[in-house]
């Protein structure tokens, strides 16, 4: 099958090594140029601009997205006077699911079609697949079943689940056309959101046993800083690397997350090359704001979310408040007035 992708970040630039392998045929345009000489190189046709890219796709074209959510309304507006009734567009990365909906809207009075692709798998998706979570019309989505299932996984060696029926949906192969419009971006939002949380659930319970020796420190004596109850309970050394790894095998937390931890301890114990600051891309906080929205709890994402803001430095003013009130009422010794 003939698609284009706009869009050779990452993702989009092995997505296309991907359907290329699989012998679809691609059409690409970046920014860069230097990235669609690249894939030239491995047989993608490279074009230089949207309207050599447009002409060098067969009606009805198929165009899929790989830019970030906030380039993507301007991308549509280059696009719409270019395509013809009966084109489709891919979004594939990490929209709004309600931008899916008024987007489909306006693509549907020029004779669009529109399909949102929530797609994971990042830098490993060239080798492993993406998992792919697909919202749009019954028609638009059959039609590109197979660069659906070019870029998922495949069954591969997961066992399907007991209580399931082999066959019975392709979520065995890693796609699945979840829903209308939006549906796709709508999972794959409450995806990241998970993600968020799991990420943080490993990052807290691996800086608990990094400081599992705090009782073998001095530790000084002050008005302001609660003794430490029993410095004997609190005397062991850890070997973080060591611990992730043991985590991997046999463990109910192992997943490929942990795989991913275990990895960068092992090159670096102390992870000193990074800064802790992590950013936020946008699904956690769309994830959050539809949690509330609904009425549904959902405390840890929402944590999760919260920590990532703390990590940028978003409460050092609070915690200056913190201090100057403590400074106040009375508070004196470290962080407690002026410094």
């Amino acid at each position: 099958m003939q698609i284009g992708m706009i869009g050779l970040g990452r993702m989009g630039a092995n997505m296309v090594r991907r359907l290329l392998r699989a012998g679809h045929e691609c059409v690409v345009l970046d920014r860069s140029q230097e990235a669609v000489a690249a894939l030239a190189l491995e047989g993608a046709t490279g074009t230089g601009s949207l309207t050599q890219f447009v002409a060098r796709l067969a009606r009805p074209r198929a165009l899929w997205l790989m830019v970030p959510a906030a380039a993507v309304d301007g991308m549509l507006a280059q696009l719409l006077p270019l395509l013809d009734e009966g084109d489709l567009i891919v979004d594939g990365g990490n929209s709004y699911y309600v931008d899916d909906l008024r987007r489909a809207q306006q693509l549907r009075a020029s004779g669009l079609h529109y399909v949102d692709v929530g797609t994971s798998g990042g830098v490993w998706g060239l080798e492993r697949g993406y998992c792919l979570m697909i919202g749009g019309e019954e028609s638009a989505v059959g039609r590109l079943a197979p660069v659906f299932a070019s870029l998922a996984p495949g069954e591969g060696t997961i066992p399907l689940t007991p209580e399931r029926v082999a066959g019975a949906s392709t979520a065995e192969r890693g796609y699945l056309h979840c829903g209308p419009c939006g549906a796709g971006h709508f999972v794959k939002m409450v995806h990241n959101g998970i993600e968020y949380g799991l990420m943080a659930a490993y990052a807290e319970g691996l800086n608990i046993l990094g400081h599992a020796g705090v009782g073998s420190r001095e530790r000084t004596a002050d008005a302001e800083t609660s003794p430490m109850r029993d410095p004997a309970h609190h005397q062991y050394d850890f070997n973080l690397a060591d611990i992730t790894q043991l985590w991997r095998r046999g463990s109910v937390v192992s997943s490929w997350l942990l795989d991913l931890a275990a990895a960068a301890l092992a090159r670096e114990p102390g992870l000193e090359g990074f800064s802790g600051k992590v950013a936020d891309s946008g699904e956690g906080r769309w994830t959050v704001a539809t949690a509330v929205e609904q009425g549904t709890p959902a405390p840890v994402l929402s944590a999760a979310l919260y920590q990532r803001f703390s990590s940028r430095g978003e409460d050092d003013f609070a915690a200056r408040v913190l201090s100057a009130l403590r400074s106040e009422f009375g508070g004196h010794g470290p962080g407690g007035g002026p410094g």
